[in-house]
């Protein structure tokens, strides 16, 4: 997948729901990641932004949390 092609994101927020993970530690996972990896930040009117991932990106997440996991035991 060429990474200049991403047509929808989704928010960090919407993936700990999903995957019933603590946003906290998702967030904390993410700032092993570069832009490559599929994090992108959403800005706003505000100067508030919102953390969100590719495709990509959620793929990359779910490796690093596998990876925490197994750390953690």
């Amino acid at each position: 997948m060429q990474r200049n092609k991403v047509y929808a994101v989704t928010t960090l927020a919407k993936v700990a729901q999903e995957w019933e993970e603590s946003e906290d530690l998702l967030h904390e996972l993410t700032e092993q990641m570069d832009t490559e990896d599929g994090v992108i930040w959403v800005y706003g009117v505000e100067e508030h932004a919102v953390l969100a991932l590719s495709e990509d990106g959620i793929e990359c997440l779910r490796d690093l949390l596998g990876e925490h996991k197994r750390d953690h035991q």
